[in-house]
């Protein structure tokens, strides 16, 4: 009985926080599903979590929003800038962690040591250097300049190190014996063992390259290149500004990030976990 009641306790605290988390959501969509007027009326009752009555409402605001500016531009760069970024790190971290898991050469203890005292360095504070470094290779203000600094990352490398490691030397020896090279091993051994670490590294680098807003910021000056999240503060700052064409645009930028979660959270479960190698 007492361990029902924890449970119970458990599930309803559970609940109050999901609703905490939901209820602006709710909002955010619903509030896009009515005319401008509508929003400030219903603030301040149980209406701001509906949707407008009349059905003819709730595509008026996408409709306009859409003559207004360029959204599907906006919705294809970022399409574009989390595709290849994804695909980018994901390549990129599976062969630097490969390497540090089952390749011996001078200075990798030294280097891996160096890569986890890099995961405590703020993002932010060497957002400058990258910046130097993309203005020196004379790549500012296009597309590679946007998706090039993103492809590798500490975490990931470190995240694909540990699954690797746990792939037995035995595997690899066996399948040397068969005139495979380590190249052949990467991409029909190693690969396919990582699945958990696969889509826990791909969901989050879709994540962070689609949610990023100050980078594209800084290296892109060509509105036609602009990802939604930059865009989203032109909308948002051009005059006559809407509410509900706001939450219309925050609602399309939400919307792919909860299919790609809600498709990957099993595999992001087991790849932040650290279980699941594909090993039976």
């Amino acid at each position: 009985m007492k361990k029902q009641g924890k449970t119970i306790l458990e599930y309803t605290l559970l609940i109050i926080l999901a609703c905490i988390f939901i209820f602006p959501l709710l909002w955010m969509i619903f509030s896009s599903m009515k005319p401008e007027e509508a929003i400030y009326v219903d603030m301040s009752s149980i209406k701001a979590l509906l949707p407008s009555l009349h059905p003819s409402d709730w595509l008026e605001t996408y409709k306009t929003l859409f003559a207004r500016f360029n959204v599907p531009q906006y919705i294809l760069n970022s399409i574009v800038y989390a595709v290849v970024i994804t695909v980018g790190s994901t390549v990129v971290n599976a062969m630097a962690g490969y390497a540090f898991a089952k390749f011996e050469f001078r200075g990798k203890k030294f280097l891996f040591g160096l890569l986890l005292i890099l995961l405590i360095v703020p993002v932010e504070t060497i957002i400058i250097t990258q910046f130097t470094v993309v203005h020196t290779l004379g790549i500012l203000n296009t597309r590679l300049a946007v998706v090039l600094p993103m492809m590798a990352n500490m975490f990931f490398i470190y995240l694909f190190r540990n699954f690797f490691m746990a792939v037995p030397d035995e595997i690899i020896e066996s399948v040397k014996l068969d005139g495979a090279n380590y190249w052949t091993i990467f991409w029909k051994i190693m690969l396919p063992m990582s699945k958990p670490a696969v889509a826990t590294v791909g969901t989050l680098s879709f994540i962070a390259s689609w949610n990023d807003y100050l980078w594209p910021l800084m290296v892109l000056t060509d509105t036609e290149k602009f990802p939604l999240q930059v865009a989203i503060t032109n909308i948002n700052t051009t005059q006559p500004v809407y509410t509900n064409q706001v939450m219309a645009i925050l609602t399309i930028s939400t919307i792919p990030l909860i299919i790609v979660y809600i498709v990957a959270q099993k595999y992001i479960l087991q790849g932040l976990g650290g279980s699941g190698t594909g090993i039976k």
